[in-house]
């Protein structure tokens, strides 16, 4: 038996989807190599945007058309967010949500015994506890580790539906983390991201902290280098800033989620801190660290509801006087069930593209200029994908991307390199 996961949406989504995955393994099933038939098709939905909930809905379709004997599965936050219209695909023969994934394997089973459609989604409440799915010990085509640490968020952003979809916030406990980091060090994996939804709020339920999970995860013997996943600015205290400076092993690339450079904007947003609030905490994590030593990577949204050209000219100014060293741009997307669905003032996708556009030119030039900056510096590089026999894609610890020669070496390995001139998205790098 062979089964295909189809996964929308962020790393906790595809961790997600590996944990499920590595369930199937387990009870002797095999994942499809690409172009391969299955038995079992499984879409791991991510209901961000309408143009995701499309993607699912299109995909199952498809499944359903192309394999009619296959069993169709789907899961994850479309169906939490929105149970009834996605009960109502009638291409799933399973449909559950954020709830249940570790059942899915399960689910299957009884599908097959009894050829009965399974609806299951139940609500999400206050208190439930961290859902365990299976230890992920592979990672298709990457070097580095994802670990889910945490899931749910308690905030209520005027365009997000993800806590409708998330629940509340939940953390992993330490041991069961610690027993995957151990199962990924002796799998040969140096270096781990912690992710979560809210990742920032890891521990709020269980006593514990994000920096402390990091200090904790730097003591397993063999892990190497830990990065975190988005963090939120208001989160970022001196506490925090001071204890991660001490871990060695934490790569200080600081990804501060923002959405918007004008304070403004961010209000309507419904975020809770302010342009400048936000600059503070930039300029302390450079003040601790060094601002040889840290990177900062966001998010911004353009196009939200009332943004005004000058707001958005804001965006732009800021952008620049922050320094980033990469910036993922989104245009806004009208989300069903937000309350910025009905918010006046909605921008015309056309001015959000070229927003988009705009904005996307400005952060590539900081990057080079960023990048252009640490010419000259010796660093350590995770080499990732091979581009030939001695040639590597590869990362440094503040997430600058580079291509080294490296013969001798394998994805994975842990080199020292030289870092050179900046181009066409990647720094050359010469290993010492």
């Amino acid at each position: 038996m062979r089964v295909s996961f189809y996964t929308l949406g962020c790393k906790v989504n595809q961790n997600e989807s590996n944990a499920m995955l590595e369930d199937f393994c387990r009870h002797g099933y095999l994942p499809a190599e690409e172009g391969e038939g299955a038995d079992v098709y499984v879409v791991n939905s991510c209901t961000v945007t309408a143009n995701g909930d499309q993607k699912s809905r299109k995909w199952l379709r498809r499944m359903k058309r192309e394999h009619p004997g296959a069993v169709t599965v789907l899961t994850g936050c479309y169906p939490q967010a929105f149970p009834q219209e996605a009960a109502g695909l009638a291409e799933a023969d399973i449909v559950t949500g954020t709830t249940q994934r570790r059942k899915v394997y399960e689910y299957v089973e009884e599908f097959l015994r009894t050829g009965q459609r399974i609806v299951a989604i139940e609500d999400h409440t206050r208190g439930e506890a961290y859902e365990e799915l299976s230890p992920v010990s592979r990672f298709a085509e990457h070097t580095r580790a994802f670990v889910k640490v945490e899931d749910g968020c308690n905030r209520q952003c005027a365009y997000c539906v993800i806590p409708r979809a998330r629940g509340p916030v939940r953390s992993r406990p330490f041991e069961s983390v610690r027993r995957e980091l151990e199962a990924l060090a002796a799998a040969g994996y140096s270096e781990v991201v912690l992710t979560g939804i809210n990742l920032s709020s890891y521990g709020k339920d269980i006593g514990s902290s994000l920096t402390t999970l990091v200090e904790q995860a730097a003591g397993v013997e063999g892990i190497q280098r830990i990065r975190l996943g988005s963090l939120e600015p208001d989160l970022m205290k001196e506490d925090d800033i001071l204890r991660l400076a001490k871990v060695d092993k934490f790569c200080p690339q600081f990804h501060l989620s923002l959405q918007s450079g004008c304070t403004e904007t961010l209000r309507r947003m419904r975020r809770v801190y302010t342009a400048e609030e936000y600059t503070r905490v930039v300029n302390r994590i450079r003040e601790v660290f060094g601002p040889e030593n840290c990177s900062f990577t966001t998010d911004i949204i353009v196009g939200f509801p009332g943004e005004t050209p000058q707001e958005f000219e804001t965006t732009c100014r800021f952008v620049e006087e922050i320094g980033f060293l990469k910036v993922h741009v989104f245009p806004y997307s009208r989300r069903r069930g937000t309350p910025a669905y009905d918010f006046p003032g909605q921008i015309c996708e056309r001015d959000k593209s070229e927003r988009s556009r705009i904005l996307g030119q400005i952060a590539e030039d900081v990057r080079a200029r960023q990048a252009k900056a640490m010419e000259g510096q010796t660093v350590q590089v995770l080499l990732e994908t091979p581009l030939s026999a001695t040639m590597f894609t590869g990362y440094t610890p503040l997430y600058l991307p580079v291509v080294v020669s490296a013969p001798g070496h394998k994805s994975g390995d842990l080199v020292t390199v030289t870092l050179k001139e900046y181009a066409e998205g990647r720094c050359r790098a010469e290993i010492l």
